[in-house]
């Protein structure tokens, strides 16, 4: 190779390697709340942002933990519960709505005083839970293949939508009448119409499986799909179902957010780290900077309101479990 060509190859990759080191400034650890007491993996989480509360499910700590993010400190703690997995927060009532995998009950508590009131049984491993606002109907995936639908007025089952497997994380559009529903063990991408009540279409990951976290990009019409097997997020096509891109990710992500103002992804990898994955257009993506965080810290939560990202981390060794806040440049 001449001179001149490798010093081009070699200035290349210094400015690239240079904006890749000052990215992580992109997320900035900004705080740590504790969680003392509280062991075991940690699962989903909802957010209050007026009221500015998140709301987590300690999983194998069989309690759902209350932060109050203006304190930075734990508020309360619901226990009790049977291995929850997923919550959903309904701001207009003010109620909570905690799915439980031992027993498949969808708890729902007040708000204010989280006291108990009603339940939803859905026989076994109630797990992501999801609010549409517009209908005023919660989402809830359980079992060995079913979506299950509350109505929150009377705060009764209103539906069962049946699926090919166990669906994982789901996104409801805003504005369309969808739900896409990640299904690793059927291999595919499931496509709900709300309207029918059932499943419309199936839709591959091209060769990636234990497809788990999802986001979705409704004003590109981009769904982002979260892969283990191998370690991969697969951009689909919302028009047609078509993979418009693929790229490598860190292992073991559990959350996928997108950040419509940023173009931008955040994967939370229980491999130890934040993936920040820019969306130059909507066919193509790079992972921009890895940030560490810690082993097993595969759940969070993305708050554009307050441009805040939240990673649970769970304890493990000398490591307590705690939350961590990162502010978003």
């Amino acid at each position: 190779m001449h001179r001149l060509a490798l010093a081009g190859v070699v200035t290349a990759r210094l400015l690239t390697a240079a904006a890749t080191a000052a990215s992580p400034a992109a997320l900035r650890l900004a705080q740590t709340i504790p969680l003392p007491g509280v062991e075991g993996r940690i699962d989903h989480f909802a957010v209050d942002a007026p009221g500015q509360r998140l709301f987590i499910c300690a999983l194998e700590n069989n309690s759902v933990e209350v932060i109050d993010l203006r304190k930075a400190e734990r508020i309360y703690s619901i226990t009790g519960l049977g291995v929850p997995q997923g919550v959903a927060y309904v701001p207009d009532r003010n109620h909570l709505y905690v799915a439980n995998d031992k027993g498949g009950a969808c708890n729902i508590y007040d708000g204010k005083s989280y006291a108990p009131l009603g339940s939803v049984d859905f026989k076994d491993d109630a797990d992501n839970v999801r609010y549409d606002n517009s209908a005023k109907r919660v989402y809830v995936g359980y079992g060995s293949g079913g979506i299950g639908v509350i109505d929150t007025e009377t705060k009764k089952s209103i539906g069962l939508i049946k699926l090919a497997g166990h669906p994982e994380a789901f996104s409801l559009e805003k504005q369309g009448l969808r739900i896409f529903v990640n299904v690793p063990t059927a291999r595919h991408v499931a496509v709900i119409d709300r309207s029918k009540g059932e499943q419309v279409a199936a839709w591959k990951t091209d060769g990636a499986f234990a497809n788990f976290p999802m986001a979705l990009d409704e004003t590109n019409h981009r769904l982002f799909i979260g892969c283990r097997l191998p370690a991969r997020m697969v951009v689909l096509n919302t028009d047609t179902g078509a993979v418009v891109a693929s790229i490598a990710i860190s292992g073991d992500a559990d959350d996928i957010f997108y950040d419509a103002k940023r173009h931008r992804l955040y994967a939370i990898c229980g491999a130890g780290n934040v993936q920040l994955i820019e969306q130059s257009d909507p066919d193509k993506y790079q992972v921009a900077a890895t940030v560490p965080t810690a082993a097993g810290a595969r759940t969070g939560f993305f708050v554009p309101e307050l441009d805040s990202l939240f990673v649970a981390v769970p304890h493990r060794g000398s490591q307590a479990a705690e939350v961590r806040s990162y502010a978003i440049q």
